[in-house]
């Protein structure tokens, strides 16, 4: 079938090459940033004026939905589809990552020629071909976890390599954004750049300069039912990371403009969930993890200069699911056959071509997430409890009015009916294990993250990402993977790790393969990230801990665990591992 036929079948709406040839594309995403940490949205509290002129030279959508978390929302961008068709589950352990039979966007337009690269939090898998390098993205800086332990300096990989990163994190991505996009330009070729930010997620941590504009500063926005739960530390960190963003933003947006490539690159503004926090949010019930309109609403901005109307605003409801169908037929790229798209292109929207004879269909999204389904159509949201609002009439859901429209709860409760019986029989059904050795991929990392601990060995934090375990002091503990090895081969293992007293003896093994090794150096690393930190942190801190290559070991393509014990702990305790990395010979 012709793709262009296929996906008209899809969505209804016929594609054309859009004007121009070969647009480049830029998207950014934010981290737990909610519809209210802008200026845009009338916030009064923060300047946002980067992101405002994206509002201001390009087209709105009033009313554009995501997930009530970080991984579901990605993995929908990435895909067109809901997030419980791709595998994705959970925001760690596994559960976040898209599965392999998933067509990327990035794919999309890297067969069509673009440079492709992504820079950030992924938050879809880590070991490759799950990793960012396996899913469309030449390349990929940044981390592949959720929340962070330390945005200075921190940990981070290249292209799944591990490297120490270069101050404060998001301007370390941008400016390694910054210098992609400028390669692509020298190189005469279009690119697709992804610029996953990860804040105002948690740690709050912000550099001084940001800090300093809200420290002391006098704030007027409130949330509107619940004001006596806001943090006031919490709120103002929020703030800050988000003008940090915003200039941040406004690096790359001048970048572009000096390179002269501004006005054919389409510029995309969105953000992956509601805020993380109870702050000024419109007036909107639901924060973060939450499926009511303040948990899933967030702004989309799209700008295309000469092609799209500025300051046009769309009333229609759209999702996150639309973007992959709206930029591919925005760029004239064809869409993969053999996967059902959940998204449809809003091509029609963005540059007004409705008519009479093409109307734009009434539409019910889903937003989904565990055991709560939410079901929004142009007028009405029903809750997972439920109870019907008229978001026209009553945006904060105040009011129930499921009496008085039945026929509205019945359609949408049948709606919701039908994603549970279709989705959710195997949505926490994963038997996936971590693909590690892969051909393709130099690095394969298994950080604490994924480890299974046995015995006494405890997390740093009962949050897995990020995490590292402590507390091995018995030779009967033991760490394990569930791991995949995808092709055979010899491969060099670099540990990192903490320890107060040296001399501890371990053994890695494989169906088999066995690799014993010392640890000759104490290294008694304090945790770090206290002292930068705007607001006490839920997540675990994290150290500096020491790479050392501990040996080479020879894996056989197959299933099974790959399992670290200690044969002799001759101090107080064995060590506090971090993570393993497997580069092939």
């Amino acid at each position: 079938m012709n793709v262009r036929l296929f996906l008209f079948i899809l969505t209804g709406i016929a594609v054309q090459p859009a004007v121009g040839s070969s647009p480049n594309v830029l998207v950014f995403l934010t981290d737990d940033q909610g519809w209210g940490d802008l200026s845009s949205s009338g916030n009064v509290d923060l300047q946002t004026p980067h992101i405002d002129s994206l509002k201001r030279d390009g087209t709105s959508f009033d009313r554009f939905y995501v997930c009530p978390v970080c991984s579901p929302t990605r993995a929908e961008f990435l895909t067109g589809r809901h997030h419980a068709r791709s595998g994705v589950y959970s925001t760690s352990a596994g559960g976040e990552r898209v599965n392999l039979g998933e067509v990327t966007v990035a794919d999309l337009f890297r067969a069509e020629g673009y440079l492709t690269g992504a820079f950030g939090k992924w938050h879809n898998g880590m070991q490759y071909p799950y990793h960012p390098n396996g899913r469309g993205f030449g390349e990929f800086y940044g981390f592949c976890s959720g929340h962070w332990g330390n945005y200075y300096s921190p940990l981070l990989e290249w292209n799944g390599r591990p490297v120490k990163g270069e101050g404060f994190c998001v301007d370390d991505f941008t400016s390694k954004a910054i210098a992609f996009i400028e390669g692509a330009v020298e190189s005469r070729k279009p690119f697709f750049t992804y610029i996953p930010y990860n804040t105002p997620h948690s740690p709050m941590q912000v550099p001084d300069k940001f800090w300093k504009r809200f420290a002391e500063r006098s704030l007027k926005m409130q949330n509107q039912q619940n004001p006596e739960r806001e943090i006031d530390t919490h709120k103002r960190s929020a703030l800050a990371m988000c003008e940090n963003i915003d200039w941040n933003v406004g690096r790359v947006l001048a970048r572009l403009e000096s390179l002269g490539v501004a006005a054919e690159t389409i510029v995309v503004w969105f953000h992956d969930n509601g805020p993380n926090g109870v702050r000024w949010n419109g007036g909107m019930r639901g924060r973060k993890g939450s499926t009511d309109e303040g948990g899933v609403r967030s702004p989309l901005y799209i700008r295309w200069s000469g092609h799209l109307r500025p300051g046009e605003v769309v009333p229609q409801i759209a999702s996150v699911r639309d973007l992959l169908p709206t930029l591919c037929d925005l760029a004239g790229i064809p869409v993969e056959e053999g996967k059902e798209l959940d998204g449809v292109s809003l091509k029609q929207l963005l540059l007004g071509e409705k008519s009479e004879e093409r109307p734009w269909p009434s539409r019910i999204l889903i937003n989904h997430w565990k055991e709560r389904i939410s079901v929004r159509s142009q007028r009405f949201r029903l809750d997972d409890k439920r109870r019907l609002y008229d978001m026209v009439a009553d945006p904060a859901q105040t009011q129930n009015v499921a009496s008085r429209h039945p026929e509205v709860v019945a359609t949408l409760s049948r709606a919701a009916r039908t994603h549970r019986e279709t989705h959710m029989p195997t949505y926490y059904d994963d038997k996936r294990p971590f693909v590690i050795a892969h051909p393709e991929a130099g690095y394969s990392q298994l950080p604490a993250r994924d480890a299974t601990a046995h015995g006494a060995i405890k997390r740093s934090n009962r949050f897995p990402n990020c995490s590292y375990f402590k507390n091995w002091t018995r030779i009967e503990d033991w760490l394990s993977f569930d791991v995949e090895v995808a092709a055979s081969g010899t491969y060099e293992v670099a540990l990192y790790y903490a320890a107060r007293d040296a001399g501890a003896k371990f053994e890695l093994s494989f169906n088999g393969a066995k690799l014993p090794f010392e640890l000759k150096e104490a290294h008694d690393a304090p945790e770090l990230g206290a002292a930068r930190d705007r607001h006490p942190r839920m997540e675990s801190y994290v150290k500096d801990f020491k790479a050392v290559t501990i040996g080479k070991i020879t894996l056989e393509k197959g299933k099974g665990e790959l399992i670290l014990r200690a044969t002799e702990i001759p101090g107080a305790e064995a060590m506090e591992f971090r993570l393993l990395t497997l580069k092939r010979m």
